[in-house]
């Protein structure tokens, strides 16, 4: 039997993943991704180590190929991932310095000056993109900067999942999507732009070439193959940046679908097929970029979400984790019935979603997280119940911004991602957004639209609308409970006065600590 294989490479875990034509998993194999400090110095630097990523997709591949029998093939594979995370490869393409991850504060002086000599405009009505501290295109500046000497000696740089198809097929290759938040990126001419390098002081040789999500690169080398397990000559396709690829697997390919991508990170995408980058779209937070579907673009706005709640699971919800670990339970299941038990409102307590700084609809990498409301009597489940309501809080502020920029109103969502596995919170969202919630039956959506790009490339569907349709797999609805609606839109007020009121303390703060 014939199957695709979809690589999928996250921040916390890097997985492989074998479908059938009809989308269902057959087998899966991952590997956890880590962070590392590696520089005692500072502290808020992390990288993630070229070796550690091809090793730990490379075993992720071997243990889902080794699962479906040797009367079976895998016809065509796909890399999707984080994206923006870029390591530099000399002449023999062994890595110059590792990945400088989005988890890094390093590149703080860079984004400064480029706020400060290119500004949000011009950088929005080239790349589409709203400058971030972890954009690709400040790791280039950091590395010319504070290591000359390795910079002389980089040939080519590549994005994530770009290397991981490097070693697969020892071809240079990126795509659309990922170009995009390099910064340096025309979404116009969907070309790397000769202003924008020249800013960077970057040669256009030192990239690959972009091109559309699901173009072939090459074919699995005899190397990369007895590493993997993968037969040699298995055709390898473009991918491209993981909520791109996943929007696919949820039929988010054509304009008036409003989806929600809700996992590490969480991003609310709307397609479009008429592009428009104005000063109102950029002042509301939102980036309009190239989409993983052809001839399609997308506005989407975006923030981290569930890593806030992984922190909450690690540092405060030890006693959750025993009763998991005791009762062979789900410590996610055991947190949300803890949230479940706090009345709506968190009995007054609010948080602020703010680890990793805000996007839209203010951009301010600065901005941090915080519990206002605590007192005498706030217990654990006031806590974590505050963390998902201002998560859904953010979500529609993120929403607002999104359909005033799309000039459509979202009648329904659709979510996909790990989050959408969690009920308490998708009917979180949907009592505070006030729109019906959709969830969809598919597993892993990231590694499955990674899938339907190669199932297209090879031939098995004729087109992703073809493929989308052929996998669909309807969910759960989740029903707005309209008085607590009401309800939150006050509460909702008191939100957006969070982040005003702690702006300037929360500077001072970053300035003294994070930098």
């Amino acid at each position: 039997m014939d199957y695709l294989l979809g690589i999928d490479v996250g921040s916390t875990s890097m997985k492989a993943l074998v479908f059938d034509l009809d989308g269902n998993v057959i087998s899966r194999g991952s590997h956890p991704t880590e962070s590392i400090k590696n520089d005692p110095d500072h502290p808020n630097w992390q990288v993630y180590l070229p070796d550690h990523i091809w090793d730990g997709i490379a075993s992720a591949i071997s243990d889902a190929v080794s699962q479906i029998g040797p009367q079976n093939r895998i016809i065509a594979a796909t890399v999707t991932g984080l994206g923006a995370d870029a390591v530099p490869l000399d002449e023999n393409g062994e890595p110059v310095y590792p990945f400088i991850n989005w988890l890094c504060t390093r590149t703080t002086p860079q984004f400064e000056q480029w706020m400060e000599n290119v500004g949000l405009e011009q950088t929005f009505q080239i790349s589409g993109w709203q400058p971030f501290i972890w954009s690709t295109a400040l790791r280039f500046q950091w590395l010319k900067e504070n290591e000359p000497e390795l910079a002389r000696r980089v040939y080519k740089w590549l994005i994530v999942e770009d290397f991981v198809n490097y070693k697969l097929t020892g071809k240079y290759s990126t795509d659309y999507t990922d170009a995009s938040p390099t910064l340096l990126f025309d979404q116009r001419s969907l070309a790397w732009s000769d202003e924008m390098l020249k800013i960077a002081g970057l040669e256009k040789d030192l990239l690959p070439t972009p091109q559309p999500s699901g173009s072939f690169i090459g074919e699995i080398t005899p190397r990369a193959a007895e590493k993997t397990g993968l037969a040699p000559g298995t055709p390898i396709y473009q991918g491209g940046h993981d909520y791109l690829v996943g929007a696919l697997a949820a039929g988010a390919i054509s304009p008036g679908m409003f989806l929600d991508v809700t996992g590490t990170w969480e991003l609310v995408i709307t397609p479009t097929t008429a592009p428009q980058w104005t000063p109102e779209i950029r002042r509301l937070g939102l980036t309009v970029e190239a989409h993983s579907a052809p001839d399609t673009y997308c506005i989407w706005a975006g923030g981290t979400a569930a890593s806030m709640l992984e922190w909450y699971k690690d540092q405060i919800g030890l006693e959750a984790q025993r009763q998991a670990q005791a009762d062979l339970g789900n410590v996610w299941s055991n947190l949300m019935d803890e949230a479940r038990s706090a009345p709506p409102g968190a009995n007054g307590i609010f948080f602020l979603p703010h680890f990793n700084g805000t996007a839209c609809p203010n951009l301010d990498p600065r901005s941090l997280g915080a519990f206002l409301g605590l007192n005498d009597t706030t217990q654990k489940a006031d806590m974590v119940r505050a963390m998902v309501e201002g998560l859904d809080y953010a979500f529609l502020d993120m929403l607002k911004a999104l359909e005033i920029g799309a000039g459509q109103k979202a009648e329904h969502i659709t979510v996909i991602g790990g989050g959408a596995r969690n009920e308490f919170w998708m009917q979180n969202k949907a009592d505070v957004s006030g729109r019906p919630v959709i969830t969809l039956e598919i597993d892993e959506a990231t590694a499955l639209g990674a899938a339907m790009l190669a199932g297209v490339g090879v031939g098995v569907y004729s087109n992703l609308a073809e493929a989308a349709k052929r996998i669909y797999k309807p969910g759960r609805l989740f029903e707005p409970n309209l008085k607590l609606t009401s309800f939150y839109a006050e509460l909702f007020e008191i939100y957006r006065e969070i982040y005003p009121a702690l702006q300037q303390v929360n500077s001072r703060i970053y300035d003294l600590f994070r930098v």
